[in-house]
């Protein structure tokens, strides 16, 4: 027999590659190897490094998203959709996919919907609690949607969704034994507590400016730090760095061993994007959370009130960030009592093995398929 042959199309940030990378490797370990999976990405996005560091093979559309403002950008916008569609196309033609699989971002919609439009088995997985633009136009032709939160029926029929939660990095689920390694890969301390920043993939703005304000206060407070600030604000925060040397504070453009960042972290300052929530809950972390206002339906606000309201983590917003964010990291930090309660309620909010329950779901519609 043929192994299953597989497309997964997704990306523009973290919180859609990882998830499809986490799915690739569950399908490769339940199917033993005998699979082949081909990614589909966006030309000049995170995915084409991300995804061959995994081990996967990706394409890449001509694919970007309309831009909001009047922008001449936008000129290019329908050459664009024409490019990705006729390229999805000659994909689909070559490898002959048994599904497709939809992760979010630019590239999912093109390839899902010459998918769909084929009769091939089609499955997305909405990471949010508002759904994103291309999942909302794909959910009528898509035969499954695997979603995060309860209630996304409001957004997609009712009989494709599957409650599953989001698939995470799987090197984040084993965290038991690692804090003294962490600590000598990142030159902490290992008695001291830690403050891990992530802004998510691409970094954001206000927690980088808002920690580099910050920096004297923290070292006051006898706290270290590891601050994910993404590519742009990197050399910045290198700089900002220089006059504490030797304190236990460093800055990465991007932390590919997030295990140890996780394991060392005593409080997690965050973006709410989907896949931060997510990694939290399974790392059973004390967070505060700063939602992005910069994104559709504001939904990382309501991605950290599903947390907030089971008393599950910290919310503070983006407009008040500079003023009070540092001081309430090392409150809270200070707080022994305060970070085991909001440990405890978060670890109750935690999906485990996700990508597991999608690929089996995936497999699901290749053998109902090829059983007609």
């Amino acid at each position: 027999m043929q192994p299953p042959r597989i497309i997964i199309s997704g990306g523009g940030t973290g919180g859609h590659i990882f998830p499809a990378i986490a799915i690739a490797n569950a399908l490769k370990e339940k199917c033993n190897g005998q699979v082949e999976i081909l990614f589909v990405g966006a030309e000049g996005r995170m995915e084409m490094e991300k995804v061959p560091a995994a081990g996967y093979k990706i394409e890449g559309l001509w694919i970007s998203g309309l831009q909001r403002k009047l922008t001449i950008k936008n000129l290019s916008f329908p050459f664009k959709v024409i490019s990705s569609l006729l390229k999805a196309r000659k994909i689909m033609k070559a490898f002959k996919p048994d599904a497709v699989v939809g992760t979010g971002g630019y590239a999912s919609g093109p390839m899902l919907r010459v998918a769909s439009g084929s009769g091939i088995p089609t499955l997305i997985q909405e990471q949010n609690s508002y759904p994103g633009i291309t999942n909302k136009m794909l959910a009528k032709r898509v035969d499954r949607i695997c979603v995060a939160y309860e209630g996304m029926e409001r957004f997609f029929p009712k009989s494709k969704i599957i409650l599953t939660g989001n698939p995470v990095r799987q090197d984040i689920l084993k965290l038991d034994g690692k804090r003294a390694r962490a600590a000598e890969f990142f030159g902490l301390d290992n008695e001291k507590k830690t403050i891990l920043v992530i802004g998510g993939s691409l970094g954001a703005r206000t927690l980088n400016e808002t920690v580099q304000a910050g920096l004297k206060q923290l070292t006051d407070a006898g706290l270290q730090l590891v601050w994910q600030t993404g590519k742009a604000f990197y050399p910045e925060a290198v700089n900002a760095l220089k006059p504490f040397e030797g304190k236990g504070l460093f800055a990465f453009d991007f932390i590919s061993k997030m295990d140890f960042a996780y394991v060392m972290a005593d409080v997690v300052i965050s973006r709410a994007g989907a896949s931060s929530v997510s990694e939290l809950c399974l790392v059973k972390k004390a967070s505060i959370l700063v939602p992005s206002p910069n994104v559709a339906e504001d939904h990382q606000t309501k991605n950290a009130m599903a947390l907030v309201n089971h008393q599950a983590a910290l919310l503070v917003k983006d407009f008040e960030a500079r003023k009070i964010l540092i001081g309430e990291a090392i409150q809270l930090a200070g707080d022994v009592a305060q970070v085991k309660k909001l440990e405890t309620n978060i670890s109750k909010m935690a999906y485990s093995d996700s990508a597991v329950v999608i690929a089996n779901e995936i497999m699901s519609l290749i053998h109902n398929r090829k059983a007609k």
